[in-house]
Formats: structure tokens, sequence, C-alpha cells
């Protein structure tokens, strides 16, 4: 069962939190391409380091496959290593989150409205069903 909370938040406030979170998403939103470019060149450094470890390991391979392509004279080469947790090269994590154009779009319509509403308003408080409507983005 859950519980409803029913609290007086002043429109101020609450127009003030809306703004810093619109300045936030507009940042964020900014810095995404060179986010994603740190983090490609990141994961890149980590695909050589993983190849550098797999040869240095390469005694401990088992289950070793190989598949000649002769069309093109390739070899691909294909063992597993069996591994202690912490032995092997940490893959990098996205620092960020990922926002799509539509939904940026659509956050951002969203917090604009509420802000060009919240700043009509004269009540002194935003009643609880508004703030269920905007607490997402808080």
């Amino acid at each position: 069962m859950s519980r409803q909370i029913t609290v007086k938040v002043a429109t101020t406030k609450v127009i003030k939190a809306l703004e810093t979170r619109l300045a936030k998403l507009e940042k964020d939103y900014k810095e995404q391409t060179a986010n994603e470019a740190k983090h490609t060149k990141a994961h890149e450094a980590w695909k050589k380091q993983i190849g550098e470890w797999a040869i240095k390991n390469f005694s401990k391979a088992e289950n070793l496959r190989t598949n000649y392509r002769s069309w093109n004279n390739t070899l691909n080469v294909d063992f597993d290593i069996i591994t202690k947790e912490g032995t092997f090269p940490a893959e990098p994590e996205k620092d960020f989150e990922v926002i799509h154009t539509h939904q940026y779009k659509e956050i951002k319509e969203d917090i604009t409205n509420a802000l060009t509403i919240l700043k009509m308003t004269d009540e002194e408080t935003v009643n609880a069903s508004t703030m269920k409507q905007i607490a997402k983005y808080l």
C-alpha cells in the first residue's frame, strides 16, 4: 500500500529547482558529443590493453579455435582464458547519461511549460497534483 505525501512547497523554490534542472539538461546535452568522444577513445585504449593482456596470457589459453578465410587471406584465432576476477583490465564505463534528441526535446518542453505556468501563478505554494507531474524533473 503506497502512502501519499502531502506537503506545501513554495512556488519560488520549485521555479528555482526547475530552472536549475533545465540549465543542467542543456549543459549535459551540449557536452554529450565531447563525452562520447572521450569514452570512445578510452574504449579503444582498453581494447588495445585487452589484446596485449591476451597475448601475454596466451599460454593459459583453452579451447583454441581458428578460421582461415582464403578469399581475403585472414586468419581468425579465438580462444578462452580462465582468469581470476581483478586480473583482467576493466572496461571503461560511461560516466554520463546519453540523452537522445527526441528525449531532450520532450524533457525541455515539459520543464519549459511547467516554468511558464508556475511563473504566471499567484499561488504561494505548489499543489500536490502539480508536484506529482514535475517531480520527475527535480
